[in-house]
């Protein structure tokens, strides 16, 4: 059996799952569901139904392309890969507000069942597309529904939670958000399985700022104007590699997110309404941001299930969303950095990349 997994190159760990293919499902999110809102919202602000259409038509192929990019990062081969496209499909509509969690557990089992079948008939044209739709879509019929239930009931739960203990839940969401978007997982994928919104989604979006921001600015002695670009407006997981060596220098961006989850549920009430996938992206190409603009004037379908309505954004909720997203994480981490460089705890070279 090892042997043939081996062969099949079928590896079964933390790893390929948890790391590799979420990461996948999450570009594959953004390349379909994110940048499709994206343009739908400018298209409808604007009064372009060209640019309103391209923008649903991206969006409605959102199950397709994170199954696809699942199977990409398993290794699957192509017969394997283009059947997943069905699989995502059905996956994605039988989940519900859960679809791409359902979506990341159903594409893994039917490619890695598609794998071990790839090649090894005469009728591969047949057997390997059959097998891969055949359990992809009929554990799409089963499990879809239940995982996309309990999905929508763990979000739900964390957006009541959220409202009834801003404080408290702001401080949990908005650290653990961005820890994940700083570690190799993906935090967009995360509050997209979830469907993280609403207040919840505010912190979330604070959470990941503070990572990247903070991190930017920080480092900016060692790192310049390239690393300045490259984590506030990429990602922050640049700094894993570094943080692996010396776990102190995640001290600032951890503690600024303490600051500006409850700030950004308890001051500002910043909400993210748009779509949850935008909740763990951050300053990631200002993702976060546009999620709360579009959030303001057109809220997704799943902030509007749990309460949602469009509003006209005030001068406070501008300033909240500059303040939390971008002026406080640059003050103080390089603030809460420079303590840790006297106390000896953060020495010249540690936050290179």
């Amino acid at each position: 059996m090892k042997e043939f997994l081996k062969r099949k190159n079928i590896e079964i760990s933390l790893k390929r799952y948890g790391i590799d293919a979420l990461g996948a499902m999450a570009q594959g999110l953004f390349c379909s569901l994110l940048i499709g809102t994206i343009i739908k919202t400018l298209g409808q602000q604007l009064g372009v139904q060209y640019l309103t259409d391209i923008g649903s038509y991206a969006m409605a192929v959102s199950g397709p392309a994170m199954a696809i990019a699942i199977g990409y990062a398993l290794k699957a081969d192509p017969m394997v890969l283009f059947s997943l496209a069905a699989v995502g499909w059905a996956a994605n509509a039988e989940g519900g507000a859960g679809g791409p969690l359902a979506v990341l557990v159903i594409a893994i089992i039917a490619a890695e069942f598609g794998k071990a079948v790839s090649k090894e008939t005469r009728i591969d044209l047949l057997v390997t597309p059959g097998v891969t739709i055949l359990v992809g879509v009929a554990l799409a019929k089963l499990i879809a529904p239940p995982i996309g239930q309990a999905a929508r009931a763990f979000g739900i739960m964390i957006d009541n939670a959220t409202k009834l203990q801003p404080f408290a839940m702001g401080i949990l969401v908005s650290v653990l958000v961005g820890v994940a978007l700083t570690l190799p997982i993906s935090s967009a994928a995360i509050c997209a399985a979830l469907q993280l919104t609403g207040l919840a989604g505010g912190a979330a979006v604070a959470g990941c700022c503070a990572q990247m921001i903070g991190f930017a600015f920080m480092s900016f002695k060692e790192n310049r104007w390239g690393g300045l670009v490259s984590q506030g407006l990429g990602t922050s997981m640049l700094q894993m590699p570094n943080i692996v060596r010396n776990p102190r220098i995640w001290i600032p961006s951890i503690v600024c997110s303490a600051v500006t989850g409850p700030l950004a549920t308890c001051v500002f009430r910043m909400q993210m309404n748009g779509a949850p996938i935008n909740s763990g992206m951050g300053t990631c190409g200002l993702c976060g941001q546009i999620g709360v603009w579009t959030g303001w004037l057109s809220p997704s379908a799943e902030a509007v299930s749990k309460g949602a309505s469009a509003i006209v954004p005030t001068g406070f909720d501008w300033l909240g969303l500059v303040l939390i997203c971008f002026v406080i994480p640059a003050v103080l981490c390089p603030l809460i950095c420079g303590v840790l460089r006297k106390a000896g705890w953060i020495k010249e070279g540690d936050l290179k990349i």
